[in-house]
């Protein structure tokens, strides 16, 4: 004992290597010694046995070396033996010649981007080489200078993940076929946790020279939130982290790029808006006392509101004019044809970054050769794969169906239940109008300077509404995410690339649902089924009272604003406090113990093992919240423009927070690859389609726009282009006479300017006047309107539509170096094979003794199978 404690004393805290200094430590795994842990031991035994039969080598800590003296850790290395087995089963590449094509690459006005630069060993630690997938029988054929360096640690960890999840924990005589992978003994607290190891301390680099310390140059060149406006270490983010991590961080820079331009943009409009501010004729109206102030409206709600003046809408009308203008339609157009470059644009990255990280022919298929552990265990029948000539198990179709079945239910009736309780919001606020109405006719904020005039019924039912439903999210949410993860486990996908897709799908669809309905309501919904005073619609028929909520008469267009920017940016301000304060103080409450030890006993495995595990979901999340922010700000760009320019602000942050909390508060991932989004591609994509179509929706039917220009064109009167006039167009006539009991407002809810000379109030409509012979149907102005509104859907949506094909067929979705060079790195596999084959062949017949043969036989190689490991462990 006393001897591994100095052996410890005289090792670095940091080091990542087995006592004696050599061998490498792939991976930890740690468990507690429990009392009544008999089978949990005898478990561990077994499976630790296994490990060794398969080649991997271990080495245990005792209790009594860790801090708090209870915790076992299991150090793992795989030898070269073992490494080259499994490399050549996963068929991962590697280097076999430098790469020897001229990178002219050269940007113009290189200079500029000087600023933004990191240094070269950082962004590209590696050297450009042409690879090929590895063949143990022909590890010669590589550039291989040194077998303890040639994989680097993250393809280390993954090989021997791969091992500790395929492996059995039973003995070879039963017959229990599930009791196999890591992720069960996990579950049922065997272990208590698997993770490979960070190579030193962030903050500091690693005292062993064999340690590369790319935890430090990640964590000083990337994850510090002063480096906000420097270029993202890619290349040094794959070899560390993995190329899944890898694409994701590139995918959110590049989308944080882009929205540069959508932001100057809006911004742009924005400030057009604000700048037309005096140009805007019918505010004017509203404001002034001879036609706001002598305008009578009718009531907006049963009994409790009294009649009103249009002018105490003029503050709204105002701050409406900001964003609903013709530069709001333009920006709706931009932001359609916006969001097919970004996407043409990142194919194009995505293909370039395949080709330098080795994924152009990671196929799926290969991915499906690697068969989730859980599905092994759990499909007992098998049948021959006609692809590989193997059995291998498989899931009844008529079993698939009864759990797809099962899955669906389960995914409509959550959604139900959100829409159940958007309903019921709805109601809240048609309930709650009618007492804000009564309550602040006299409040004593009315008397306030500037703030005063602000405070309506209408906004602070909007504002309550807004903040009840963003509450009501949250708690769907966490309640969803574990009913997502466990009907997705039900239906046992195949492959990890299935789940993840499968979970995708269920968890956006439920999000959409969530987070765009309210969304939805106010731009579609509200205002457009309110019938007209005397013959009013009412939610859930007559009998309920609760009358369909109105428009403000200055648009529905502000509290699509103001819904937008609460559920938004609460959703921002949130999802960041809960990234990063969360594993921040679970990390120091776990630690704190640690701090009273001498800084030389607390361990590397340890210091690892008291962070916060990553978890196979966690970049899942990442993408979710990313994806869903997307949705913001292009499924209704047109009701807010400086909605890229909030999503900008967050996304820089973002991604230093995720960077910094990947680097310093989590346990070093498991390296995985993938060479795309997934099904988030497929997503972004579909949501960049709706865009077009509920821009064009909220520019036609929630704004005033229309209404505006067929006006200006066909209705103004003695002919001028102008303005003029509008407002008393825009509203139609009601006898006061002929409302009914129900509707009519209590005497002391009345204005004490209102007095019997008032017989008629005005309500936003186009209907005829009492007396008419049609008196309350639709005026002709009314149905010019509606072509108009749809003349301008069809239209707008052609042209983005003509534009977002022209642009994506224009773009080729891979670059014409990048096509060239995969051709040129799979003509030199094939030749420097030949040549390999050759050689090898020349030096067997020589060898033979055989040496009449002077010509070069022509044997070109034979491509290895792929091997399958269902069966090997």
């Amino acid at each position: 004992l006393d001897t591994a404690i100095i052996d410890k004393q005289q090792q670095s805290k940091d080091s990542v290597f087995f006592r004696d200094g050599v061998r490498r430590i792939d991976f930890v795994l740690s468990y507690v010694d429990d009392k009544d842990g008999e089978r949990k031991q005898e478990r561990r035994k077994v499976y630790e046995a296994n490990l060794m039969k398969v080649g991997l080598e271990l080495e245990t800590e005792d209790k009594s070396e860790s801090e708090d003296g209870k915790t076992y850790f299991v150090k793992i290395h795989a030898p070269w033996e073992v490494l080259a087995t499994y490399a050549d089963v996963l068929k991962i590449k590697v280097p076999f010649k430098v790469n020897d094509i001229p990178d002219n690459s050269e940007m113009p006005m290189n200079w500029l981007s000087t600023p933004f630069r990191l240094p070269e060993h950082i962004m590209h630690p590696e050297p450009d080489f042409f690879t090929a997938p590895f063949n143990k029988s022909k590890s010669d054929f590589f550039l291989i200078d040194d077998k303890d360096t040639f994989f680097p640690p993250s393809t280390r960890n993954r090989i021997v993940y791969y091992i500790l999840s395929r492996c059995s924990y039973f003995r070879d005589e039963c017959a229990e076929k599930d009791k196999k992978g890591i992720k069960r003994l996990l579950n049922n607290g065997t272990y208590t946790a698997a993770f490979p190891l960070h190579d030193c301390r962030y903050w500091t680099r690693s005292k062993d020279l064999n340690c590369e310390s790319e935890r430090y140059n990640l964590y000083k060149h990337w994850a510090r939130f002063l480096y906000f406006f420097k270029e993202q270490p890619l290349d040094l983010i794959r070899k560390y982290y993995g190329e899944k991590i890898g694409i994701y961080f590139a995918w959110l820079g590049f989308y944080t790029e882009m929205l540069l331009f959508a932001a100057i943009v809006g911004t742009i409009c924005f400030i057009y808006g604000f700048l037309t501010y005096d140009d805007n004729q019918w505010s004017k109206e509203i404001c002034s006392e001879e036609i706001g102030g002598s305008i009578v409206m009718c009531p907006l709600c049963d009994k409790k509101c009294g009649y009103w003046k249009l002018n105490t809408t003029c503050n709204s009308s105002w701050q409406s004019h900001l964003f609903d203008n013709v530069g709001t339609v333009f920006f709706a157009i931009f932001m359609g044809i916006w969001v097919t470059l970004f996407l043409e644009f990142w194919k194009r990255r995505q293909a370039r970054l395949e080709y330098e990280w080795d994924l152009v022919d990671f196929e799926e298929e290969q991915q499906q050769l690697q068969l989730r552990p859980e599905y092994e265990s759990k499909c007992t029948n098998r049948k021959k794969n006609r692809i590989t000539q193997e059995m291998e198990p498989y899931l009844p179709v008529t079993t698939k169906c009864a759990r797809m079945c099962l899955s669906g239910a389960t995914v409509l009736f959550w959604i139900s239940l959100i829409i159940a309780c958007i309903i019921g919001v709805i109601a809240y606020r048609l309930a709650v109008y009618a007492a804000f109405a009564s309550i602040m006719k006299d409040s004593p904020t009315n008397n306030l300077q500037v703030v005063g005039p602000y405070i309506t019924p209408q906004l602070a039912t909007s504002v309550t509404a807004s903040c009840i439903n963003f509450v009501i999210i949250m708690i769907l949410n966490l309640m969803y995410e574990r009913v997502a993860v466990w009907i997705t486990d039900m239906e046992i996908p195949k492959t990890h690339l299935e789940y993840e897709n499968k979970l995708t799908v269920k968890m956006f669809l439920f999000q959409f649902v969530n987070y765009y309905s309210s969304c939805f309501y106010v731009a579609f919904f509200k205002g457009k089924f309110v019938g007209y005073p005397g013959d009013y619609a009412y939610m859930f028929g007559k009998w309920s009272n609760l009358r369909n909520e109105e428009c403000d008469p200055g648009g529905c267009l502000i509290e699509l604003t103001t819904q937008l920017v609460i559920v938004m940016t609460g959703k921002q301000v949130w999802g960041n406090i809960q990234e990063a304060l969360v594993p921040w103080l679970m990390n120091w409450w776990g630690s704190r113990k640690a701090r009273s030890h001498p800084e030389s006993l607390y361990s590397r495995w340890e210091q690892d093992h008291d962070l916060q595990g990553f978890g196979q979901l966690g970049l899942f999340y990442e993408y979710l919240e990313m994806v869903i922010q997307f949705g913001f700000i292009t499924l209704f760009v047109a009701s807010f423009p400086l909605a890229p320019l909030l999503a900008l602000i967050n996304n820089i942050i973002e991604v230093r927070v995720d960077a910094w909390k990947l680097t310093t508060q989590f346990r070093r991932p498991v390296a995985a690859k993938a060479h795309s989004l997934g099904a988030w591609e497929e997503i972004l994509s579909g949501i960049a389609i709706l865009s077009v179509v509920t821009n064009a929706f909220i520019v036609a039917f929630t704004s005033d726009m229309i209404p505006r220009l067929v006006y200006m064109y066909a209705y103004q009167i003695g002919g001028k282009m102008s303005m003029e006039g509008y407002i008393n167009n825009s509203l139609s006539v009601f006898n006061i006479s002929e409302f009914k009991l129900e509707n009519k407002p209590d005497d002391e809810e009345n204005p004490s300017w209102f007095d019997s000379s008032i017989t008629t109030c005005r309500y936003r409509d186009y209907r005829y006047p009492p007396g008419h012979e049609k008196q309350y149907t639709h005026t002709m102005q009314f149905w010019h309107i509606l072509a108009a509104k749809l003349a301008f859907i069809i239209i707008m949506e052609h042209v983005v539509f003509s534009v977002k094909f022209f642009v994506a067929w224009m773009i080729p979705d891979v670059p014409s170096d990048v096509k060239a060079r995969v051709k040129r790195e799979r003509y030199l596999v094939q030749e420097y094979l030949h040549n390999y084959e050759v050689e090898k062949l020349k030096i067997q017949l020589s060898q033979n003794g055989n040496k009449e043969c002077t010509c070069t036989p022509m044997i070109y190689p034979s491509f290895p199978t792929h091997e399958v490991l269902s069966e090997c462990l």
